[in-house]
């Protein structure tokens, strides 16, 4: 970077592998790049800075607010976003005194209730306990080394409004992670509209503010905030976007920011992973796997040790089409409906030969009952102290994702979305869960057909051979030879 009275002079240099040369031809190529050149009045972090100042004075597409406290990142599509351990976030705000920097996930990582009926405490609610969770089935015990990237006591405003001004610090929640407040989201769209703020991502999730003893506060997927209706009972089941505090020495080390090439940060741009055991690597990554339109995945975790979780990144679809089927019965099997499709047709059509031999034969699949207010726990365990696994469980290689498990919401906005199943009854014998369009989690009949999300377990032994796990270049894998 430079200022308007400097000139420097730079060569640059490209080259291409020497094996390059499809048409086998002995060469006679012609390559181009493309240079671009940024520029913008002041001072100008790009790398190698810290994540507070950069991400300020970096800001295209949008602008700042400084309420005294916090400088608020606001606009329709800011380039805000950060790439950190699997998922990308958008930067809220920095701190004016601790220079650390507020980001919430760009997508739903799951659907939760929030807390037992007319329980609007953030405290210990269900959704507390799922995002602060550090064994294997929470958001932050799948987060990459935590404590070195996130303050881990950071302070949660979770006072109870009616208005969306800036609340009074009356009850805070100390945790490593949490939600957004209602204040915090109208300041991002602050010179515009909820509808049109870089915050609106077209789904429905919780908001950190209770609006009643009974109510909490929630996004629409339209950007509106609600608060009223029945909808917004602390027992109903909306999406989550987590929220973490960065620390102020977390560096910026490549990116521009904008959605298609993220700013990376020190400690989480891993190159050269050719080799690497899929094993260790972190929920959310993408990975190519399988055949045909539906060959995105993502990880999930790897609740088994040595393996990996992963799941479909949307639901099935036959040339563009999503595609629909029943549960068949209440309790999922292989010798369902859905279970005889996902361990038959499935494998052969959608997967093909070479993936499905590094899919684990043999995983365990849960069914715990998750009713209205119910704890995410339960559709594991027979407790909220996950003293022991529930008995209602199955045997498969191929399945579902849980309520409530990571990576169970939905990923794009709901008009290129459809609802799927989860394995998770809401009730016994009557009623299973799954997620709407919209990111809310709902219940009904296991004979209406909704989309499919498989999900499966991937052998110890496959290895990552190129790809750094995002979207635009997800990971490629081989099953590596078990000797």
């Amino acid at each position: 970077s430079m200022n308007s009275s400097e000139s420097n002079n730079y060569r640059l240099r490209m080259w291409v592998d020497e094996n390059y040369n499809p048409q086998g031809d002995g060469g006679n190529l012609q390559f181009s790049v493309q240079i671009n050149v940024y520029g913008k009045s002041g001072d100008r972090v790009i790398v190698n800075g810290p994540v507070s100042s950069a991400i300020i004075k970096n800001i295209t597409g949008g602008g700042t607010f400084d309420d005294g406290e916090d400088t608020f990142i606001t606009g329709e599509d800011p380039n805000n976003y950060i790439w950190y351990s699997g998922k990308l976030w958008r930067a809220i705000s920095v701190n004016n005194e601790e220079k650390t920097t507020k980001l919430v996930a760009q997508w739903n990582i799951s659907t939760v209730p929030y807390n037992g009926s007319k329980n609007t405490s953030f405290e210990e609610s269900h959704v507390e306990q799922w995002l602060n969770d550090t064994s294997v089935d929470g958001f932050l015990g799948n987060l990459r080394e935590p404590e070195n990237f996130i303050k881990m006591d950071s302070k949660w405003n979770a006072t109870m409004m009616t208005t969306t001004d800036k609340p009074p610090e009356t009850t805070m929640v100390e945790a490593a992670v949490g939600l957004l407040n209602v204040y915090e989201y109208t300041m991002s769209y602050k010179g515009t509209s909820s509808s049109t703020g870089y915050l609106n991502n077209g789904l429905s999730w919780w908001t950190l503010t209770p609006y009643s003893t009974a109510n909490m506060y929630f996004i629409s997927s339209s950007g509106s905030l609600h608060g009223k209706d029945s909808t917004a009972t602390s027992a109903a089941a909306h999406g989550t976007r987590p929220s973490i505090n960065l620390k102020s020495d977390i560096k910026i080390v490549d990116g521009d920011g904008t959605v298609d090439n993220p700013y990376r940060l020190e400690g989480d741009n891993d190159t050269n992973l050719s080799g690497t055991s899929l094993n260790t690597r972190y929920s959310g990554e993408y990975i190519r796997f399988g055949i045909g339109e539906n060959n995105l995945y993502r990880i999930v975790s790897h609740e088994t040790p040595g393996l990996t979780k992963i799941v479909s990144a949307e639901s099935l679809k036959d040339s563009g089409v999503f595609k629909l089927l029943n549960l068949g019965l209440f309790y999922y099997s292989s010798e369902t409906t859905m279970g005889k499709f996902l361990n038959g047709e499935y494998l052969t059509n959608y997967v093909g030969e070479y993936y499905s031999t590094m899919v684990e034969e043999n995983t365990t699949w849960y069914m715990g009952t998750v009713a209205d207010g119910g704890n995410y726990r339960l559709a594991k365990y027979t407790d909220v102290n996950m003293s022991s696994l529930t008995t209602s469980q199955t045997t498969a290689k191929i399945g579902l994702l849980r309520f409530c498990e990571l990576m169970s919401g939905q990923f794009e906005v709901y008009s290129n979305s459809t609802s799927h199943w989860t394995l998770t009854p809401h009730t016994p014998n009557s009623a299973v869960r799954y997620v709407q369009e919209v990111g809310r989690g709902f219940y009904g009949s296991y004979q209406v057909p909704r989309g499919i999300r498989p999900a499966l377990n991937l052998k110890f032994n496959v290895v990552i051979t190129s790809g750094d796990g995002t979207k635009n270049n997800p990971f490629i894998i081989e099953l590596e030879s078990a000797s």
